[in-house]
């Protein structure tokens, strides 16, 4: 079959390269100019700053496996991360944790090596799917063209993005998009800082308690990331959904502050840049591992999906939906 997947995030790409491996004809089609999705990196003249995804783990023999294979080819290293909890800006033992893995040099690396040998059209955002003589064409719309433009004829459609973003292109399939509409994710602002001078500080992550943060992490901590202190935080999600419209420079006022509260550390950064990610992570996760409706021909998959695991938003998730998908689509 000609199989359009819309979105090169970890989800979309596992699903593009085993529908590939099964014989398919694959296209994938992403509305940024790079893939990874929330597994980017931000690249500055400082360093990388690992943005989305901070780290991940692995909890099922499936993807145990797989992170294997991936750490044997060199895509990943363990993080030996020392990480705390952070409670009114007293450092407190973390409870045991799955053992921390990173893509190297940044997170955005595996999505690149994933992203080989596929075809990837970035640049390119799907605005709707038209049916087609029994077939699937998509709307698509490009900063670099003004007038949108139509790709396709395509057997089956794969949708591996936010469900808040799947929703619209899902009326077709009314039924998947009331799916979609009960596990729509939550946004999460982003800090980045770079500094002078090191921080000092006796841990390389930590979670905030009683702040607007709820995660802090040295990036250059992380094994194979250019050294130079630099520092990524998130908001909590309460503080994201309350400030979500804010000016950027506004928030970026706010977290800093809090960082600074958080950490002790009154140092300021030399760099300084926060990043709204508007769909982070579904705090309602479907409990199916995909969708697909082989009669029409359209699928979903994505992090916010169970796939059997505690909760949705991560890497493992992300994957074995992908993976799911791709089975079932056969």
């Amino acid at each position: 079959m000609h199989i359009a997947v819309v979105g090169a995030g970890l989800s979309g790409l596992t699903a593009a390269r085993h529908l590939q491996m099964q014989g398919h004809h694959v296209t994938v089609y992403e509305k940024s100019l790079g893939v990874s999705g929330r597994m980017s990196t931000r690249h500055t003249e400082l360093g990388g700053f690992d943005h989305g995804a901070q780290y991940f783990t692995a909890t099922t023999d499936r993807f145990k496996k797989e992170v294997a294979d991936w750490k044997k080819v060199g895509w990943v290293q363990p993080w030996d991360a020392r990480l705390v909890n952070l409670e009114a800006g007293v450092v407190k033992a973390a409870g045991r944790h799955s053992k921390p893995y990173v893509a190297v040099p940044g997170m955005n690396a595996l999505g690149k090596h994933l992203a080989h040998g596929l075809d990837v059209r970035s640049d390119q955002q799907v605005l709707a799917l038209e049916a087609y003589q029994g077939q699937w064409l998509l709307k698509i719309q490009s900063s670099t063209v003004s007038v949108a433009a139509s790709a396709g004829p395509f057997d089956a459609v794969i949708l591996a993005i936010p469900s808040d973003q799947a929703i619209p292109l899902l009326q077709p399939l009314p039924a998947f998009a009331a799916q979609a509409e009960q596990a729509r994710l939550s946004p999460c602002w982003c800090l980045m800082l770079g500094f002078q001078t090191a921080l000092d500080l006796s841990y390389d992550g930590a979670w905030v308690q009683q702040s607007r943060l709820g995660w802090i992490a040295k990036d250059n901590a992380k094994p194979q990331h250019r050294a130079g202190e630099r520092w990524v935080a998130h908001a909590t999600r309460a503080w994201s959904e309350e400030h979500l419209e804010d000016e950027p420079e506004r928030a970026k006022e706010k977290l800093l502050k809090a960082f600074h509260e958080a950490t002790g550390s009154w140092i300021q950064p030399i760099y300084a840049v926060v990043h709204r990610w508007r769909y982070s992570q579904a705090q309602q996760p479907l409990q199916q591992t995909c969708l697909w409706d082989a009669k029409v021909g359209i699928g979903v998959c994505g992090d916010w999906f169970a796939n059997g695991l505690e909760g949705g938003g991560k890497v493992e998730n992300a994957f074995l939906s992908g993976l799911a998908l791709a089975s079932a689509v056969g």
